[in-house]
């Protein structure tokens, strides 16, 4: 099995007509993600290398059967993009776009949070199940297939602990970005919980930063809820207090947010916390031995 994305998924690109729809659109085509239509209004009828492109999203799903979105628009029109998937149907939608502002990311989460859609972002690197299908714009080519699920709200990060791990002859079920914005579709906890549920997963590797307090509800949530080992990395302890650090939600506030407070939270119910990217690769690779 795997989370979110998998064999079964049916992806239309918001954007595919764009050149960085293009680009990622294709790239996870060409990875086996089965790529089935293209949305760009005024530009339906029209194709991107054999896929076609429809002028809404809802023609797509009628079409083609698509049942996953990825969005590939600029800021001042993703939350547009975002509501028509949605109503289109579509339950798995994963946003790669920067700079959307909070208060129309607050919109956009009261609306599908009531309808159990899976949103995923925005500010993110998207989803990657490896050998089954790839949506966004991680490089697939530096992680393998395995059983250690992975979520973080770094990309650069991931991408380095997934490697380590394939690197060390394990691999991942899936590796999860879920965005660095103050406001996003999916929680720490929101992916955690279906990690438990997967019976391909066995083992969760948890990459905070500062700022906020997502990590410190995820270590209460693992406590009370996770049977399979967790293990974390928090990046950020080199980082001036007050300091906004990469991501518009990674700013702390005096000692709240800190990435020695999420250690400490994290370690007090017993996850062990890496110092370092590769130490937790080593952390999960030896309890996975």
């Amino acid at each position: 099995m795997a989370i979110i994305v998998d064999n079964d998924t049916k992806l239309v690109v918001s954007g595919l007509t764009g050149r960085e729809g293009r680009f990622h659109g294709l790239r996870n085509r060409a990875y086996g993600t089965n790529v089935v239509a293209g949305v760009t209004p005024g530009k339906g009828g029209q194709d991107v290398e054999g896929i076609p492109v429809f002028d809404t999203v809802a023609e797509a799903v009628k079409e083609t059967g698509a049942n996953t979105s990825l969005i590939f628009v600029p800021a001042r029109f993703a939350p547009d993009a975002i509501y028509e998937t949605v109503d289109a149907g579509i339950r798995t939608v994963i946003c790669t776009t920067e700079h959307i502002p909070a208060h129309d990311m607050l919109r956009v989460y009261t609306y599908i949070r009531p309808k159990g859609v899976t949103m995923i972002g925005p500010n993110c690197p998207g989803v990657l199940s490896p050998g089954k299908a790839n949506v966004g714009i991680i490089p697939a080519q530096v992680f393998r297939e395995g059983n250690i699920g992975l979520v973080s709200r770094s990309g650069t990060l991931t991408y380095q602990i997934g490697h380590e791990v394939a690197q060390r002859g394990l691999g991942n079920s899936t590796i999860v970005g879920i965005g660095g914005d103050p406001i996003v579709g999916s929680s720490f906890i929101d992916i955690l919980e279906k990690f438990e549920a997967d019976v391909q997963t066995e083992y969760v590797v948890l990459v905070g930063e500062i700022g906020g307090d997502e990590e410190e509800k995820a270590a209460q949530w693992v406590a009370e809820h996770m049977s399979k080992p967790v293990f974390s990395y928090i990046a950020g302890f080199s980082a001036p207090p007050g300091k906004t650090m990469g991501h518009a939600g990674a700013i702390i506030s005096g000692s709240s947010g800190t990435a020695q407070a999420k250690k400490e939270a994290l370690e007090a119910v017993g996850i062990k916390v890496g110092t370092t990217p590769t130490e937790v690769a080593e952390l999960v690779v030896a309890a996975a031995a």
